[in-house]
C-alpha cells in the first residue's frame, strides 16, 4: 500500500511542472466559457457539468448557441464531430503510449484534449516514474483545470464587467510555447517543416475555417510516405 502510495505521488509531482502553462491557459478560457454561459442566461451547473463530462473546449463555447437555438441533434452531433475530429489523428498517435496502462486507457482516452496529449506525446518521462501514471495525472489536472475555470466563470460570472475579447489568445501563445519547446529538443526538424507548410498550403487552399482535417489528413499522408526516409537519418544520426 505503502509502496503504491509513493508510485502515486511521485507520479503526481513529476506531471504537475509540465500542467502549469496549460492552467494558466485553461483557467482564463474556463473563466470566460462559465462568464459566456452565465450571461447567455445560464445556470452555473450548466457550464460546471459540460466542462466535466464533454471536456472539448470549441465544443461547449458552440453548444451555446445550440442550446439557445432549436433542438437538432444531428446538427450538433456533425458540428461536434467536424470540431473535434483532429482527435482521431491524436488517438492513433498514442496507440503505442496507451498500451500496457491498464484501466486508466478508459479515462485516458475519454480526457484527451489538445493539451494532454502534447504533453503525454512529448513528455520525457524519467525512468524510475510510473509512465501510465503520469498520463493520467497530466490528464487529470488538465481535466480539472478547465473544470474548475468554467465554474467558478458560472458562479462569479454576473459579478465581474470587463472585455473578455482577446483571452482565446491564450490557448494560440501556449501552442508556439509547446511547439517551440519540441522544436529545441529535436535535433531534425523535418517533421515540424512539414506540419507547418503542410498547413499553410491547406490554409491557402481551403480557408481558416475548414483547413484543419485536410491539413491533418496530408500531414499523416506526407510523413507516411517519408517514414523510411526519416528512420534512415536518425538511424544514421
Amino acid at each position: 500500500m505503502q509502496k503504491k502510495f509513493y508510485t502515486l505521488k511521485k507520479a503526481l509531482f513529476c506531471a504537475f511542472p509540465y500542467t502549469l502553462p496549460i492552467f494558466a491557459g485553461f483557467w482564463f478560457l474556463g473563466l470566460t466559457y462559465g462568464i459566456y454561459m452565465n450571461v447567455s442566461g445560464f445556470s452555473f451547473w450548466y457550464p460546471m457539468i459540460m466542462s466535466l463530462t464533454i471536456f472539448a473546449g470549441s465544443a461547449e463555447f458552440i453548444a451555446v448557441n445550440m442550446l439557445l437555438g432549436a433542438f437538432n441533434p444531428i446538427q450538433a452531433f456533425v458540428m461536434t464531430l467536424m470540431i473535434n475530429a483532429r482527435h482521431l489523428f491524436y488517438g492513433i498517435s498514442m496507440l503505442d503510449k496507451f498500451r500496457g496502462v491498464g484501466l486508466k486507457k478508459l479515462y485516458l482516452i475519454y480526457g484527451m484534449c489538445d493539451e494532454s496529449f502534447s504533453i503525454n506525446y512529448t513528455a520525457d518521462i524519467p525512468d524510475d516514474v510510473d509512465r501510465g501514471w503520469f498520463m493520467f495525472f497530466v490528464t487529470l489536472l488538465n481535466h480539472f483545470y478547465w473544470f474548475f475555470g468554467a465554474t467558478l466563470g458560472g458562479i462569479f460570472g454576473s459579478f465581474i464587467h470587463f472585455n473578455t475579447e482577446g483571452l482565446d489568445f491564450v490557448m494560440t501563445a501556449m501552442f508556439v510555447v509547446i511547439f517551440m519547446e519540441q522544436w529545441l529538443k529535436e535535433k531534425r526538424h523535418t517533421n515540424a517543416l512539414v506540419g507547418l507548410g503542410v498547413s499553410l498550403i491547406c490554409l491557402i487552399i481551403f480557408g481558416s475555417e475548414n483547413f484543419i482535417i485536410p491539413s491533418m489528413l496530408a500531414i499523416l499522408g506526407v510523413l507516411t510516405l517519408l517514414r523510411k526516409p526519416l528512420t534512415k537519418g536518425e538511424e544514421i544520426l
